[in-house]
């Protein structure tokens, strides 16, 4: 039987693979807010149902399986984001946290329903996707980091880091968001990146850059 539990962590692996992290116990106890024991109690029943593998150095690796349960969850939760902000009209920094509680409650005849009202792409308002699941896939892509970004030439922003409400704020404040035409301007002493974002400067620290991907435009 998949549950709820078993959902949030097949996709907890699925979603830290794609921003590029190595996904250890460690991880998944920070990504899902969760201890240390619990996480090892989880992973003995996820293997036991054949739907992760835990290397001999401790990677957490998803099997077919299990990584068909993660994307459906990443797919409905994608559903759920896009009809709060297409239909609804919340801000697309709102729509994580409420998609986060709504993604398993969707029954198969609703998700069919969304799929007709909304089309059958999985790209979510902060611009992730099942297209590209890892980091070596979007730098295949052409992709690249807004921290990696060279000087000078005009890019858009592809995707952001959508599990941090306060970072998904800071970015609306600051006017970056998927489709968001910028430039780094130049790299500071103190870390921190100057930018032409549309029409305005501004200045942001290497940590939030390291949370934006973006594509030359």
């Amino acid at each position: 039987m998949i549950t709820v539990s078993k959902e949030d962590y097949l996709k907890a692996v699925s979603e830290a693979e794609a921003e590029g992290q190595i996904v250890i116990a460690a991880t998944l106890a920070h990504w899902l807010s969760v201890t240390r024991p619990a996480v090892a109690t989880a992973l003995k029943r996820l293997k036991k149902d054949g739907l992760v593998i835990v290397k001999s150095d401790g990677r957490i690796q998803l099997t077919s399986g299990g990584r068909q349960i993660a994307e459906r969850t990443i797919f409905r939760h994608h559903l759920i984001e896009r009809m709060l902000s297409e239909i609804f009209g919340m801000a697309w920094y709102e729509v994580h946290d409420e998609a986060e509680r709504l993604e398993h409650a969707v029954s198969p005849a609703f998700e069919r329903r969304l799929v007709e009202k909304l089309g059958s792409k999985d790209v979510c308002p902060h611009g992730n996707g099942l297209a590209l699941r890892s980091a070596e896939e979007r730098r295949q892509k052409g992709l690249c980091l807004l921290s990696e970004a060279e000087l000078g030439p005009a890019y858009e922003v592809f995707s952001v880091y959508e599990r941090d409400r306060n970072l998904l704020e800071f970015f609306e404040q600051k006017g970056i968001h998927p489709g968001t035409r910028l430039k780094v301007r130049a790299r500071n002493y103190d870390g921190t990146l100057s930018l032409a974002v549309e029409k305005k400067s501004i200045q942001l620290g290497g940590p939030a850059a390291d949370k934006i991907w973006v594509a030359k435009a």
